[in-house]
């Protein structure tokens, strides 16, 4: 007796997101279907135009525009940006640079720079010998 196994499918939210696109800008297709995991590699191997069109212009979702404007997820939230953005209204956020931006900026390099120091300060604690205790 084989046994066959069922191929292994996720929601179209859960593909959206790991596309790094807006469910809602989806096609319709996309959104009402489940999604297998061959589909999923085939659509990261080899994007079709409407997912090559919104990776180009958007709008993208949440994480994606973090990203694009170099601020955390809760840094656009304090910034009162709840909506998808297009990447003309993130290039037009990035020229304008409003104060909140840069707030937001600078305090993703600070969580930056500490993230590194923490860990220097782990990687030297390995490197150094440990001594027994008496």
């Amino acid at each position: 007796m084989t046994s066959h196994k069922t191929p292994q499918t996720m929601k179209p939210a859960t593909a959206a997101k790991k596309l790094g696109v807006y469910l809602e800008a989806t096609p319709a297709e996309f959104q009402e279907g489940v999604v297998s995991r061959t589909e999923l590699n085939t659509l990261q191997s080899d994007p079709p135009e409407w997912l090559q069109e919104l990776r180009r212009t958007g709008p993208h979702p949440r994480p994606v525009v973090a990203a694009k404007l170099g601020i955390s997820i809760a840094g656009l939230a304090r910034g009162g940006v709840s909506e998808a953005l297009t990447t003309e209204q993130i290039d037009a956020l990035k020229e304008n640079c409003p104060e909140w931006l840069r707030r937001e900026r600078a305090t993703q390099a600070e969580v930056r720079k500490e993230t590194v120091r923490i860990k220097e300060k782990a990687a030297e604690r390995t490197d150094q010998p440990r001594r027994p205790r008496s």
